[in-house]
């Protein structure tokens, strides 16, 4: 159990069929995320069994620049098509989802649905995927929010043949690119657990911030970036 030191203790939920650009930008700021219509926000978490700390994460793109190890995913994988579109589910990328669903152990999604409204491009706000295809096939694809200064990453998959791309690193590279191309103050990654996890990948951006659920966001650089 990684619980030293203050504990606070939130839990919260609402639904929203629409929010403006300048709510979500506000909403995002102090710790919501939301699937759907469904908005939620909370400061502990149950990870292998153990009580954990959640942390809300952010990159400030002003002090963002790509690693090492990123700029070789974007080398690695410049021979991909990548578009940038409204989110739309097809039997393609419905496909994907349950491909790339075998990869967890626990909590297992049953569809995007899961994470997306019936109306996904605009319900509950502006919304837009990364579609990655190779040879002419869907191999990744990721999903995130626009807000008035901000984007905010929901979800993503890609194809457990070809785990050694990196497409998860790739698609969030390009939802930052797309981001920093409009003018977008922050990026939101979204949740990590204190202490190691399945999510820790989300801790390895330059210019990541965490939410301390006291209403203020700092640097956070505890792993290394390569």
């Amino acid at each position: 159990m990684l619980l030293d030191g203050d504990i606070i203790l939130i839990n919260e939920e609402f639904f929203a069929e629409r929010v403006t650009p300048a709510q979500l930008d506000t909403l995002l700021a102090d710790g919501w995320r939301h699937f759907g219509e469904q908005f939620f926000r909370y400061s502990l978490g149950v990870h292998e069994a153990e009580i954990r700390r959640v942390i809300p994460l952010r990159i400030r793109l002003s002090n963002f620049s790509p690693s090492k190890s990123q700029r070789r995913v974007l080398r690695q994988n410049d021979d991909l098509g990548v578009r940038i579109r409204p989110v739309e589910v097809t039997d393609e990328s419905a496909d994907l989802f349950q491909r790339h669903k075998q990869r967890f152990k626990f909590g297992v999604p049953d569809s995007l649905y899961d994470f997306l409204s019936d109306d996904p491009a605009n319900t509950p706000c502006e919304a837009f995927e990364v579609a990655v295809h190779f040879q002419g096939k869907l191999v990744a694809a990721s999903y995130f929010d626009v807000a008035a200064t901000s984007l905010s990453a929901v979800y993503g998959m890609f194809d457990p043949e070809l785990q050694s791309r990196s497409l998860g690193i790739f698609t969030m590279l390009k939802e930052i690119e797309f981001a920093m191309s409009n003018g977008k103050e922050f990026y939101y990654q979204g949740y990590a657990y204190e202490g190691e996890s399945f999510y820790d990948y989300k801790k390895r951006f330059r210019g990541t911030e965490c939410f301390d659920w006291r209403g203020q966001w700092e640097l956070y650089s505890p792993l290394p970036v390569n």
